[in-house]
């Protein structure tokens, strides 16, 4: 629910030289999916942004000394608990705690959930500079006295989601960025200088460590289903059929990067093209039922 309220629902393909292998993702950037959520349900998002190291840990001090558990953005390679050293500046984790030598946090289940980290690690995971980092990013949400009316919330937040992912800024994102990451894998495993580390990686953080793949479908799907139990509109429920199948499409197309990177086969890599050209047009056609939702 809270995904779908934040509207969550995305996908990018993004590709620069100073990244190691691009990066396929099945969400919004998390900090406007945040913003969202606090829209949506009247809470209060105050967000934090600085390069100076002591005043972004004095910042994040001071809400958990106040009983207010803190978000931020951190790139995974310096957190301890992580068993994959890789650079992802794009990561979210959950500060709730610290004593004098470890930061304590809550994670995604794929990394042990509850966990802990040096304070030094945790202080360069979120200065790290590079791709999708920011400035020792952090946030906290609280309530206000505002109320809100669910149903109507959920409708804006489905009718918001459908139009932008049904109209992208760009090529490599929403539907048009499927059917862009159909052409470019191609290209990918022709260049790829590791393709074992590149395409089993990505399988990894696809299905497993919350960037893409089935993981973000099945929250929708399930997020539309709830939904349509709260507001009876027939729309919703055929768009929930077509995620529950789209969502088992990601499932394989995760597997097969796993076989492409065990066998180094460019057959998978075909496979994965042809289902993506599929995947782009049934998400382009969940959407614009979803379109026709009225949320006035």
């Amino acid at each position: 629910m809270l995904f779908g309220l934040g509207e969550g629902l995305g996908f990018i393909f993004w590709n620069m030289k100073i990244m190691d292998f691009p990066f396929i993702g099945g969400r919004i950037k998390p900090d406007l999916l945040t913003q969202n959520i606090a829209k949506n349900l009247n809470l209060r998002l105050e967000v934090s942004e600085t390069s100076s190291i002591k005043k972004a840990w004095e910042t994040a001090r001071q809400s958990i000394d106040s009983g207010f558990p803190v978000g931020m953005k951190l790139d995974c390679y310096h957190l301890e608990y992580f068993p994959i050293k890789i650079h992802f500046a794009g990561h979210y984790a959950a500060l709730y705690g610290y004593d004098e030598n470890h930061a304590y946090l809550i994670d995604t289940q794929a990394q042990g959930c509850r966990v802990k980290t040096s304070l030094k690690s945790l202080e360069l995971a979120r200065n790290e500079k590079g791709a999708m980092s920011s400035r020792n990013l952090s946030y906290t949400i609280r309530s206000t006295n505002e109320k809100y009316i669910l149903e109507k919330a959920i409708l804006h937040a489905i009718k918001r989601n459908a139009n932008d992912f049904l109209n992208p800024p760009i090529n490599n994102i929403g539907f048009k960025g499927i059917i862009k990451t159909s052409k470019e894998i191609k290209k990918w495993f022709e260049n790829s200088k590791d393709i074992e580390r590149d395409f089993k990686t990505t399988a990894m953080l696809m299905e497993k460590s919350g960037t893409g793949g089935a993981l973000f479908r099945n929250l929708y799907k399930d997020f539309l289903m709830e939904s349509y139990e709260l507001v009876r509109i027939d729309n919703i429920k055929k768009a929930h059929e077509i995620f529950s199948d789209i969502a088992k499409q990601w499932t394989q197309v995760s597997s097969l990067f796993d076989q492409t990177g065990e066998t180094k086969n460019r057959r998978y890599i075909d496979e994965i093209s042809e289902i993506l050209v599929d995947l782009s047009g049934k998400e382009k056609s969940a959407m614009e039922i979803l379109m026709e939702i009225d949320d006035s």
